[in-house]
């Protein structure tokens, strides 16, 4: 049995002009394939649970923070001294168009 290349491509060609009335089908099932395929890997992403062992590495950073009472001291005496500004703001509030 001899294949001779005029054999195939004509066969060829007359496969895909019988396939090219059905191009519309045929890209809306390919569209749907992809929307299908895409719906599903979405759906077994999303039910994935975490490991225990990941859910403690994720907690542990939210410890109480540590704050210094250098800083502490620092901001109170700020605050002591921000009595005049905040006076001024208050007044400015009251009567803005003075």
């Amino acid at each position: 049995m001899k294949l001779d290349r005029e054999k195939i491509k004509s066969g060829l060609l007359d496969g895909l002009q019988k396939l090219s009335r059905f191009r519309v089908v045929i890209g809306l099932l390919l569209v749907l394939g992809i929307y299908g395929f895409l719906i599903w890997r979405i759906e077994s992403l999303n039910s994935v649970q975490p490991s225990p062992d990941a859910v403690l590495a994720k907690n542990n950073p939210l410890r109480s923070a540590h704050i210094d009472t250098k800083v502490v001291q620092q901001l109170e005496s700020l605050r002591d001294n921000s009595v005049n500004v905040k006076t001024i703001f208050d007044q400015e509030r009251q009567n803005p168009f003075q």
